[in-house]
């Protein structure tokens, strides 16, 4: 008892105490102060989570810019040079538009639309062997494959694989397409459990969004995490900022290694307990390096977190690589860890394009992927992808490449592209001023230079006809060999030395051509500025 007397003569004597300090200020300030502190923790945590998010280089810069533009005039200024910019960037192709329709026409043309067609298609670039990427089946548009795959699509154009009662050919053949894909990526091995399943999608993009989604609302009902987070190298596609941004998951990015590939230690840093998922890229778009899959496979299962391989290029040339007798390491399904897959039959399955697969471990993930609604006065509904409806003729166009080449195809055409990409490489090395970026995995090879501005030696090879891409951190562009280029490897070799002659003998910007745009680009240190400038440039172009 005496020592309950003690506690409450205790208390008393405290709130006596503080009675008598409170006591000097003014009610009104005695409620002011506790809301001020609230504000005040909100706003250094809301500059904290902005900070952990953007990095304080990027945070600092983007607050003193916003800063800057509220001074009277400056914005103004801004968004008048940002339009001279975006204007420039438009400068080729503003003018083909003038002529373009804004209405139907009157009196339909009839069959005569596809003379017009043929027409307008004549415009197009001269994409055979000049492209990176782009086109990767060999020849022209009218024969062999490309003609295979025309009739294919266009025997099966009014189909849809929605109705599953009504084009049981198609959904066959989709089925058909995810299982000998899958069994090109380790569905047979022992290691993968098993249970390998997926689905068509439109494209690399779609197969992502929905890897991501589907680890997203899989990790919630396993682990309970409702603030997602996803860790990626800088090398990672950009389809994953898409994602970050469609389904509200928080993305962190990690720098690469010196060689380019995924730093396996940079993402455990990341690792935390709202952490659903890592990516490796097999390879990763910009450098065609292979990330280091089987670290990053123990690292997810020691967090129980998804991990996502990125195989859109890789997927219908690494397995046929191994075969030939080149060094690939283990990217699939035979690795522990990896939950999906998302592989690009349009690009070297020599499928038409819009044709994609993504694959999951097992179905309690994939699960997660469907959207099914009962309370609609529709009907019960239930949808595999994003999109409802889906074009049947892709699917058999997809199948019918895949029939139609077969093992022996596929290797056959993945040896023309290796070698054809290793003497590129090798070429390239042979030019002075140029350097190789990494350790090429496949048939990208990136290169960069010290001596010269590599951007006009894009703009150089431009006016020879050739689409390269350009890349940044570090300034840089690549080729990704296709069949298109089997029979070109000595004039692209050719024309980039006389490219780089040039720039050397006379350095500047080409006119019309974008050096100058991404040497402002890597220059200006507020991103979100940058960020602007492609926006308004899609938003004036289409």
């Amino acid at each position: 008892m005496d020592s309950i007397s003690q506690i409450l003569n205790y208390m008393n004597n405290s709130r006596a105490y503080l009675n008598s300090i409170l006591s000097k200020y003014e009610p009104l300030v005695l409620v002011i102060a506790p809301l001020a502190s609230i504000l005040l923790a909100r706003v250094v945590q809301s500059f904290i989570e902005v900070v952990d998010e953007n990095g304080f280089k990027a945070t600092f810069i983007g607050f003193f810019m916003s800063f800057i533009k509220l001074i009277p005039g400056v914005r103004k200024y801004i968004d008048a040079e940002k339009q001279k910019v975006v204007d420039k960037m438009q400068s080729s192709s503003k003018s083909k538009r003038n002529d373009w329709l804004n209405e139907l026409p009157r009196a339909g043309l009839g069959v005569e639309v596809l003379q017009k067609m043929k027409e307008e298609k004549q415009k197009d670039a001269d994409w055979k062997g000049k492209c990176s990427g782009t086109v990767y089946i060999g020849g022209n548009n009218e024969e062999g494959h490309f003609s295979l795959i025309n009739e294919a699509c266009s025997m099966f154009a009014h189909t849809n694989p929605l109705h599953l009662d009504v084009f049981s050919s198609v959904v066959r053949f989709e089925a058909e397409v995810v299982a000998m894909t899958a069994s090109l990526l380790g569905s047979k091995d022992k290691a993968s459990g098993g249970e390998v399943c997926g689905n068509m999608t439109s494209g690399g993009t779609e197969s992502i969004l929905l890897a991501m989604k589907s680890s997203r609302d899989y990790m919630k009902a396993q682990k309970g995490i409702s603030k997602p987070e996803m860790i990626i190298a800088e090398s990672a596609h950009s389809a994953y900022d898409k994602a970050a941004q469609y389904f509200n998951i928080k993305l962190r990015r990690v720098p690469v290694t010196k060689d380019c590939r995924a730093d396996v230690n940079a993402m455990r840093r990341q690792i935390n307990n709202n952490t659903i998922l890592i990516v490796g890229s097999s390879p990763g778009y910009p450098h065609g390096i292979i990330d280091p899959i089987e670290e990053l496979g123990e690292l997810a299962t020691k967090y129980g977190i998804c991990f996502h391989v990125d195989l859109c290029l890789g997927g219908f040339v690494l397995p046929f690589a191994r075969k030939l007798g080149y060094p690939v390491p283990p990217f699939d399904f035979s690795v522990q860890g990896v939950t999906s897959i998302s592989v690009d039959v349009h690009k070297y399955g020599l499928a038409p394009k819009g044709t994609s697969v993504v694959l999951y471990r097992h179905h309690q993930l994939r699960k997660h992927q469907f959207v099914a609604v009962t309370e609609w006065t529709g009907g019960l509904y239930v949808s595999p992808t994003i999109a409802g409806s889906r074009p049947g003729g892709l699917v058999a166009g997809a199948w019918a490449a895949m029939m139609s080449l077969g093992l022996e195809g596929y290797l056959e055409n993945t040896r023309q592209i290796m070698e054809a990409s290793k003497k590129i490489q090798k070429g390239i090395q042979q030019i002075p001023e140029l350097n190789i970026i990494g350790r090429p995995d496949m048939t990208i090879v990136a290169f960069g230079s010290d001596k010269l501005d590599i951007f006009e030696v894009n703009d150089n090879m431009t006016g020879k006809g050739w689409h390269l891409n350009a890349l940044q951190r570090p300034n840089s562009i690549h080729i990704c060999v296709t069949l298109q280029h089997v029979e070109v490897v000595e004039d692209f070799l050719k024309d980039l030395t006389d490219a780089v002659q040039t720039v050397k003998e006379n350095p500047g910007p080409v006119s019309g051509g974008m050096a100058p745009i991404y040497g402002a680009a890597g220059k200006i240190p507020d991103r979100v500025m940058v960020k602007d400038l492609l926006v308004d440039f899609l938003d004036s172009s289409i």
